[in-house]
């Protein structure tokens, strides 16, 4: 179950061109700014580059493998957004419905706001969050990290995201025992929305998310190293981390490793305790290891809309709803710790573009696709018929090699 590899000129890309890739690749990391590092470009579902730079270890001197693991983090939601719509597509919800019909510990929120002489407190929601706010970061809920709401202090006491004992049951209820940052639907706001999901389809399937997925994605489409754990046979594969301090770490905020990124803090980083690679740590929005080669096939099933090699995950129309916009106007353009993603607005877990010029990046209308927080990228152009992975192994980092990376895929095509 491969994708076929062929020369760049039989899916219009000029091979030249394409050499482009390796030599920006390595000025990173001959700057430190990354170990090393894989990409792989894909036109109409054949492989027409795919290289390594650098190192997967430091100390050791090993060169980056063709089949190493990283450990992929936010790119683990759309592989949990796609599992949960496989069953909308039978039946088992609507986007509208509340997630409170499902996990009845939502039922009775309340959300933090302060009022006009500045004292905060708990006021009733105008609103039940819906399924479809859960998918578009729209429900009002935050991240540990995040410090532009006191939410995500009580988050942070509360150790979300780096509590690994607890089971996603347990993650999903402690998350609803706290307060929401914001009316579900007022804003865009990155969060733990797709952990609840990934709750939901354990509710609704009666199966633990890690069977789940395993199931109705990883094996149909041959994934065969994607997991939420690691046997030992296949942890010398695991990339080593660097960068800055382990964003799940207790107390950890946004402000704190931009300050260790401005003072060129850029070490090995012990995962461990947030992200063992000897025991799986099961959550929707991160926690899966996988390969270059193993994102390839789902994000080219994403591409063939919803099937690859004669297996069918999800249906056309199903990916068509879930690779559009369905922010509105007033909460464009949405932003990430403050920055603005301008010309994106967001689908169904994913980004999706709707004004290239505003992106200030080559593209097409309709592409869409996610990063992970140390370092790992893909994209999904149905309009070029292009996806592009990059899979490094760099903890927080501002150096956007996926971004150099992406023009200078861009840039190699002829025709």
């Amino acid at each position: 179950m491969k994708i076929e590899v062929v020369t760049p000129e039989e899916a219009g890309l000029s091979a030249q061109r394409l050499e482009r890739i390796k030599p920006a690749m390595q000025a990173y990391v001959d700057q430190k700014k990354i170990a090393g590092v894989s990409t792989m470009v894909a036109r109409r579902g054949k492989v027409v580059h795919f290289e390594q730079v650098g190192q997967m270890d430091l100390e050791s001197n090993t060169p980056m493998p063709a089949d190493a693991i990283f450990r992929i983090y936010s790119m683990t939601k759309p592989t949990v957004c796609a599992a949960l719509m496989t069953l909308y597509e039978q039946g088992c919800f609507q986007l509208f419905d509340p997630i409170a019909k499902f996990i009845p510990a939502f039922s009775n929120l309340k959300v933090l706001e302060s009022d006009t002489a500045g004292e905060i407190k708990e006021v009733d929601l105008a609103r039940p969050i819906t399924i479809r706010d859960l998918l578009t970061h729209t429900a009002g809920l935050t991240y540990d990290f995040f410090e532009d709401s006191p939410v995500s202090e009580l988050y942070r006491q509360a150790r979300l995201i780096n509590n690994v004992e607890r089971t996603l049951e347990e993650l999903t209820h402690e998350l609803a025992r706290l307060p929401l940052a914001y009316q579900p639907g007022s804003r865009w706001h990155y969060s733990l929305a797709i952990d609840v999901v990934a709750h939901l389809i354990e509710v609704i399937s009666g199966q633990s998310l890690d069977h789940f997925l395993k199931e109705k994605i990883f094996s149909p489409l041959g994934m065969i190293d994607t997991d939420f754990y690691l046997p030992s046979a296949k942890r010398d594969r695991l990339v080593t981390m660097y960068g800055r301090p382990d964003i799940a770490a207790p107390d950890m905020t946004l402000s704190k490793l931009m300050k260790a990124w401005e003072s060129g803090f850029n070490e090995r980083i012990d995962l461990s305790e947030t992200h063992p690679a000897s025991k799986p740590v099961i959550r929707g929005g991160s926690g899966l290891f996988s390969t270059a080669w193993d994102y390839m096939r789902f994000a080219q099933m994403l591409l063939n809309q919803g099937e690859l090699d004669g297996v069918r995950i999800l249906g056309r129309k199903i990916v068509e709803l879930m690779y559009m916009n369905h922010l509105p106007a007033d909460l464009l353009p949405f932003e990430f710790g403050g920055e603005p993603n301008l010309g994106y607005g967001f689908g169904l877990g994913s980004r999706v573009l709707m004004n290239v010029a505003e992106s200030q990046m080559p593209g097409s209308v309709g592409e869409f696709g996610g990063s992970g927080i140390a370092t790992t990228y893909y994209w999904v152009d149905p309009e070029e018929k292009i996806v592009g992975i990059l899979m490094a192994q760099n903890m927080v980092g501002w150096d956007t090699p996926e971004m150099a990376f992406r023009v200078l895929a861009y840039q190699a095509l002829v025709d």
